[in-house]
């Protein structure tokens, strides 16, 4: 019988910058990241291009990253499971 691996969430915040000329990541401190993306924010493409790029720094699947806070806002709450 194999044990059971519990679910770790980690909760990071994420600074966006919409309609940037150079996408990309940052890391700028413990859990903090600036996202840069594309995208417009209408629509929620923005949010959509954040995930993605996030879920590519971070090497994970962008079904594991959820926005729990901050929607339309610039800062946002993105919870990892």
């Amino acid at each position: 019988m194999r044990p059971v691996q519990e679910a770790k969430t980690a909760f990071l915040a994420v600074k966006v910058r919409p309609r940037s000329k150079s996408p990309g990541v940052e890391k700028v401190g413990e859990g903090e990241f600036l996202v840069r993306v594309l995208s417009a924010p209408e629509k929620r493409k923005a949010n959509r291009e954040v995930l993605e790029r996030l879920a590519g720094y971070l090497d994970i699947a962008p079904s594991r990253l959820k926005i729990v806070r901050g929607g339309t806002s610039s800062l946002k709450t993105v919870r990892v499971e």
